[in-house]
């Protein structure tokens, strides 16, 4: 009488040791390029993770999951997060993918040379982040990733940051803030003695400066030297991009004589020294070019017109350099 109730048994060890290596059915339409895509919450139970896949597309009766999450002894171990599953995904790896948190990530990329509302609309606008910014004031947005008080010129590092899927946009611009740091004391402390940079933060401004004014990665040390030699001499910096930043949303593309001469905390033409703030976001190369500039006797350059710039010691050279690459005379 015993006979039924173990073949039974047998069977059903037989089709569990099978399921569980055997491709899930998945709601039609799933790809690999196209994952289905499930969230965890924390504090969900074995059973509740069960349903939510299940519901979500996997198309395997609830029952079956949470009877496998249960045999396997790691219904305890899953973790919370943003998952992804694509075709061929198995009981087997699905488990192990939730219990070693192998969460779906995604890539956000801050450019070189971007201002700060370019970063702020650019993780604002990305659809896999949970968006907890909304509404937020400049001011507010610097309290919440931990720089209450700081300008957020300048303050993010360019680098592509992977980030859980649905993570908080905020938490991209705090790991980009947290980079931009380190970047910053890195360059700092191996600086050039004799440049004549008093603090970090004014490396971090003449980094910006450089990055605006680079066109030809060849060049971007030399223009560092070019700006320190005008700072070290008191001449004043004279940089369109500085000028323009201070205009803000009043430049319409076109910089003009006016502008050149309305006096602006920006303006370096009608202000000696460094702005008060950087104009954009340097990368690695701008901030070793700031405190290790190259080695130059150039005050001057302008540019060629194919990315690169002219270099020049004398204002006569420069206005040659002028006529030539300007005015085309």
């Amino acid at each position: 009488m015993f006979v039924l109730p173990l073949v039974a048994l047998l069977i059903t060890a037989a089709f569990g040791v099978w399921w569980v290596d055997e491709p899930l059915r998945l709601d039609a339409g799933v790809t690999e390029q196209k994952p289905l895509d499930v969230e965890i919450t924390s504090g969900q139970s074995a059973r509740g993770i069960a349903e939510k896949l299940a519901s979500s597309g996997v198309q395997t009766p609830w029952v079956l999951l949470y009877g496998w999450f249960r045999v396997s002894g790691q219904s305890r171990d899953i973790k919370a997060g943003s998952y992804e599953f694509a075709p061929g995904t198995t009981p087997r790896s699905l488990l192990s993918k939730l219990v070693r948190g192998e969460q779906a990530f995604r890539s956000v990329t801050l450019v070189e040379g971007w201002n700060h509302r370019q970063v702020f609309d650019l993780v604002r606008a990305s659809p896999d982040l949970t968006q907890d910014l909304d509404n937020l004031s400049t001011a507010d947005i610097m309290a919440l990733i931990g720089y209450p008080g700081r300008h957020p010129e300048g303050r993010f590092f360019p680098d592509t940051y992977r980030v859980a899927k649905r993570a908080n946009a905020s938490s991209v611009l705090r790991q980009a803030a947290q980079a931009m740091d380190k970047r910053v004391a890195e360059a700092w402390a191996q600086r050039d003695s004799t440049a004549p940079l008093r603090t970090p933060e004014e490396a971090l401004i003449l980094a910006s400066i450089i990055e605006k004014e680079t066109g030809l990665e060849s060049d971007r040390r030399r223009i560092g030297g070019v700006f320190t030699n005008r700072l070290r001499i008191g001449m004043r910096l004279q940089t369109d991009p500085a000028v323009i930043y201070g205009l803000g949303e009043r430049f319409d593309g076109n910089l003009r004589r006016d502008d050149l001469q309305t006096d602006t905390p920006y303006n370096t033409y009608t202000r000696a020294g460094l702005p008060p703030t950087p104009i954009a976001i340097p990368g690695a190369a701008s901030l070793r070019a700031a405190v290790q500039p190259g080695d130059t006797n150039a005050i001057y350059f302008v540019a060629r017109g194919d990315g690169s710039s002219q270099f020049s010691a004398t204002l006569e050279e420069h206005n040659a350099a002028v006529r030539r690459y300007i005015l085309r005379r």
